[in-house]
């Protein structure tokens, strides 16, 4: 499942989603914002998501994902609009039988949803103007 959120993120509720009894290993990613990106000093951020596409796209992805390591699930969740230094801007769970499927099928995860999703991110600076920078 993937999804855009405008608020915080509930991460005891994202992986709680994911409990399974046949699954033994949940592996989670947490992206955060963080305070300083090549040298500036980042006070926020904008995130922008072309809602429907990136779920089509999270899709295939996921499926993707239980092809190649068969895992049992995934949950995506993206941060859109404002989001502050320290606020966790996108979750990724991951569950599999054994921990090798869950932790390759997680990294497989985050790095496609990089390459693919459609969403645009602009910092803002303390001491410069905001810019678009590649997600």
């Amino acid at each position: 499942m993937f999804e855009c959120c405008n608020k915080p993120l509930d991460t005891a509720a994202l992986r709680a989603s994911l409990l399974e009894s046949a699954a033994g290993a949940l592996v989670v990613f947490e992206g955060w914002v963080r305070n300083e990106n090549e040298g500036q000093s980042v006070t926020s951020l904008t995130y922008e998501a072309a809602g429907p596409l990136c779920q089509t796209v999270a899709e295939e992805i996921f499926v993707e994902a239980r092809a190649k390591f068969d895992v049992i699930g995934v949950r995506v969740a993206h941060r859109v609009g404002h989001v502050a230094v320290g606020e966790v801007a996108v979750w990724i769970g991951v569950t599999a039988a054994h921990r090798d499927a869950a932790f390759a099928a997680c990294r497989y995860v985050i790095d496609e949803l990089k390459n693919r999703l459609p969403v645009w991110k602009k910092e803002f600076y303390s001491h410069s103007a905001p810019q678009w920078i590649g997600t």
